[in-house]
């Protein structure tokens, strides 16, 4: 066997080894839908990162490919106090998952999950629709895993959150109401819908 006949038969070798591989893997995993929630649910469970604190860029989950994007950059002068992401395999009545804000000492890189425990709900309207948001902090920090209910927290922290929600989509002409902060029992409520309507509608839907 001449040495281009071995250099064509590992050739075709390594191609056969790469479309085997190609269909092991018939679709991308979805952060979403593949992602647990986790079996402690609703009260502590994984959060998606989708905007590290600090950020002004607002990247977000395409729902349908499952990748991130830049959706915009903020146009106020104000930036994420917190790390801010959704719970997998939730649904809101707005067709996205659980929003939630985890507190923590350090921004997390978007993509990357991490357990949250939910001590808290911020009740808001985006536009006139209901747009709540899960106030946590990161299981695995020392420096706040001990809060257990948002009213333990420094009310200059709770007005931080309010603030930058009533702010930053001001100067793109849209309203947003932020109403009351409800404690950790409002919060598994809402969590526990939002795991209900998931599991009601869309994991259905994937066979889930």
């Amino acid at each position: 066997m001449s040495s281009d006949d071995v250099d064509l038969k590992r050739k075709r070798k390594s191609e056969e080894k790469h479309t085997q591989l190609l269909h092991l893997r018939t679709a991308a995993s979805h952060p979403w839908h593949d992602l647990s929630i986790g079996r402690e649910a609703p009260k502590v469970f994984n959060a998606v990162i989708e905007i590290p604190r600090g950020s002004k860029v607002k990247y977000e989950l395409d729902k349908v490919s499952g990748l991130y994007k830049v959706d915009r950059v903020l146009y106020s002068a104000v930036h994420y106090p917190h790390n801010y992401g959704f719970i997998p395999r939730t649904l809101c009545e707005d067709g996205d998952p659980m929003d939630v804000l985890v507190l923590m000492q350090e921004p997390v890189l978007p993509m990357v999950f991490l357990r949250a425990k939910a001590i808290g709900v911020m009740k808001m309207l985006d536009q006139g629709e209901q747009d709540d948001k899960i106030i946590c902090v990161c299981d695995g920090d020392p420096e706040f895993r001990h809060f257990n209910d948002v009213s333990e927290l420094p009310t200059h922290r709770l007005q931080e959150i309010r603030r930058f929600f009533e702010d930053y989509k001001k100067n793109e002409g849209k309203a947003v109401l932020v109403d009351e902060f409800l404690g950790a029992e409002a919060a598994y409520d809402a969590v526990k819908k939002s795991m209900d309507l998931y599991a009601d509608t869309l994991s259905k839907q994937l066979h889930y």
